[in-house]
């Protein structure tokens, strides 16, 4: 009897100490695409990588992924994708529309690769994704339907071959009451037309109450509604919150245009979202134009085969709420900084932009109780630096003296934020909401 207890308990022994090298090998099972991959993809890549969209293949199946995957490697493992190109060291790093992959999602789709990029059981397949087609707006369905009002440029046509063309074309809005606004889109009118069309503004023209702090605070008089560019999906105002617009507005539209090898016609469309009526948000939200060239854009200058850097600095003359933070550069640009220095002194880098892309100019959108609350008086600092250097791969020339200007070989250097103006009293209820949120979240783990 006693032997045969000691048979098994050197069994169980042995069955013990096989359990870790069992699971060892378990983790080092390749993920597979059905499982492990296809999810990652339908979240984070398939919106652009989809066919008519702006990618150069489609990920949508195991069959169009696989040929490309040592290239995905590369691009996820080095950050080039999902576009996404926020400093992660520095800053603030709780956004609303993050579609950055996390290092856990990254290393998953490295080892799939290393693995040898197998599909998996079809079985473990998540569902298909389900996109808006192209006559549908993006905020249709949260807002019960398309824009309230659609507001379209007068159609214009970009030759095969061409210099680059700004089309700007003012447009009433037919409005004959004043309206608050709480989403904007803009599109290109035509699936044909997103290949030529670059960026849009959308700025605002109408009489003002007080058009000096309006001014002082957009640096565009009545302000700009919605800058547009490739991989920008729009804009929603936090809570409470809106642009106005006024009976008899019209909207100066700003285009850039670009030659695709063949002639292409084609208008881009505003859709405005408007509070209903009676339902008037408290504040009012404005897209301000932050410099980052000291002096204005006729200052800066771009020595051949250097790196430069320069920064502006600007006085908020009202307490108000940052929504978003987005650099706009050129081909030269490398990056861009948001720092705020409050009036105690206090220096805080809100968000850097450290690997700046000409091809997506990202909307960074704060999460609600991320975003920047910053007192009367805040100096927000914007810095900004080019390479126009044979190391920046994105240099048509760095032989070139290089200087402000519309072309998409000259230079630029702002930030578009948006920012909803308080009264001491709101300002005040704000940061103590805040307070309260993030003790919640700190000490109870719940939001």
């Amino acid at each position: 009897m006693a032997r045969t207890s000691r048979v098994l308990g050197g069994l169980a022994l042995g069955v013990t100490l096989a359990l870790p090298g069992m699971a060892l090998a378990q983790t080092d099972v390749a993920p597979t695409y059905s499982k492990d991959v296809a999810p990652i993809f339908r979240e984070k890549c398939e919106a652009c990588h989809r066919p008519g969209y702006i990618a150069p293949m489609s990920l949508q199946n195991y069959t169009e992924s696989r040929p490309w995957a040592r290239s995905i490697k590369n691009r996820v493992e080095t950050r080039q994708m999902p576009p996404w190109h926020i400093d992660p060291a520095v800053g603030i790093q709780d956004f609303q529309n993050d579609r950055s992959l996390s290092q856990v999602e990254i290393d998953t789709i490295v080892r799939w690769v290393d693995g040898g990029a197998p599909q998996g059981n079809q079985a473990d397949l998540p569902p298909a994704a389900v996109f808006a087609d192209d006559d549908v707006w993006n905020y249709a369905e949260r807002f019960g339907g398309p824009p309230d009002l659609i507001v379209r440029s007068t159609p214009h046509t970009m030759p095969a071959l061409s210099q680059d063309h700004w089309w700007k074309p003012k447009v009433p809005t037919g409005l004959t009451e004043d309206r608050w606004v709480r989403a904007i889109e803009i599109r290109p009118s035509t699936v044909e037309g997103r290949r030529i069309t670059h960026h849009a503004l959308a700025m605002l023209e109408q009489e003002e109450d007080d058009p000096e702090t309006i001014a002082q605070a957009s640096g565009l008089a009545a302000g700009l509604l919605m800058e547009w560019a490739v991989g920008k999906e729009g804009e929603i105002m936090r809570a409470n919150s809106g642009k106005l617009m006024k009976a008899g507005s019209n909207i100066d539209f700003d285009i850039h245009y670009s030659t695709a090898g063949e002639e292409i016609t084609s208008s881009v469309e505003l859709g405005l979202y408007f509070y209903p009526k009676g339902e008037e948000p408290k504040h009012r939200q404005v897209l301000s134009l932050w410099m980052g060239i000291d002096g204005g854009p006729g200052n800066l200058l771009l020595p051949p085969n250097e790196v430069t850097t320069s920064q502006m600095f600007h006085v908020m003359k009202q307490n108000g709420r940052i929504e978003n933070f987005q650099a706009h550069q050129h081909l030269r640009g490398k990056g861009m900084q948001m720092t705020a220095i409050t009036p105690d002194g206090r220096s805080r880098v809100l968000s850097r932009v450290s690997d700046f892309n000409f091809n997506w100019h990202n909307n960074y959108v704060y999460a609600d109780n991320a975003a920047p609350l910053l007192p009367k008086g805040t100096v927000v600092e914007i810095q900004a630096w080019w390479d126009n250097t044979s190391a920046n791969r994105s240099n048509p020339d760095p032989n070139q003296w290089v200087g402000w200007g519309d072309r998409t070989v000259d230079e630029m250097a702002h930030a578009w934020v948006n920012v909803t103006y308080l009264d001491d009293e709101d300002f005040e209820a704000a940061k103590a909401e805040r307070e309260v949120a993030l003790a919640e979240t700190t000490d109870g783990g719940e939001q």
